[in-house]
């Protein structure tokens, strides 16, 4: 009697469905569909591949356009509070970059939210960005740096950048030359796909 029980037990444990992992996207412009439906940007793209695969995950974009990392830093622990994200993608540091901001403290600001993400218990994907190449190589290769510095002290999965390839390419850009348009979104979505997805099997 016990052992039949015991069967049925695992066979409901099996056939259970997996619980939806939540994904909590902490980005600026890039991530917020600047300049196009937001049915159009890379987000819903990837909510969309991740209900086709039959992936369990539930995405909160909590994207603002020209938000700062200081800014993004002031707002994190009341909205992964309010959430309880299983993982979190971190895609900031562009405006600080375009505005000249202190790279220091863009860095200290990314270290803080990573803290914060690993103290709730959630994984983290940090998302690297591009700046102009106006920006001069000594100023925009200390500010690529600091994403794979950040990842190696803090032992977080990295896409080093989110438009590699894409900002050279004007039929993928909008106008200003800043922000990919609606073809290049699909793209976007298939990479950080490809970097979530470890994350995701970890988390099952």
């Amino acid at each position: 009697m016990k052992s039949r029980l015991l069967l049925l037990l695992l066979c409901i444990c099996l056939l259970r469905p997996a619980a939806a992992e939540t994904l909590l996207i902490v980005g600026d412009s890039l991530s917020a569909a600047y300049g196009m439906p937001v049915d159009q940007g890379w987000v819903t793209l990837l909510q969309q591949r991740l209900e086709a695969e039959s992936t369990p995950c539930t995405i909160v974009n909590a994207s603002i356009s020209g938000d700062t990392t200081a800014a993004a830093r002031a707002r994190l622990p009341q909205t992964i509070t309010r959430h309880r994200p299983d993982i979190v993608i971190l895609q900031l540091g562009g405006n600080d970059g375009l505005r000249g901001l202190s790279l220091a403290a863009m860095k200290d600001n990314l270290a803080a939210m990573i803290t914060t993400s690993r103290e709730h218990a959630a994984k983290v994907l940090l998302v690297g960005v591009q700046l102009p190449p106006n920006y001069g190589p000594v100023y925009t290769g200390r500010f690529e740096a600091i994403y794979r510095e950040l990842a190696a002290e803090h032992e977080v999965a990295l896409l080093p950048s989110l438009v590699a390839g894409i900002g050279t390419e004007s039929a993928l850009m909008q106008a200003d030359g800043i922000h990919p348009n609606h073809d290049a979104q699909a793209r976007i979505a298939a990479r950080v796909h490809e970097h979530l997805l470890p994350l995701l099997e970890k988390s099952r």
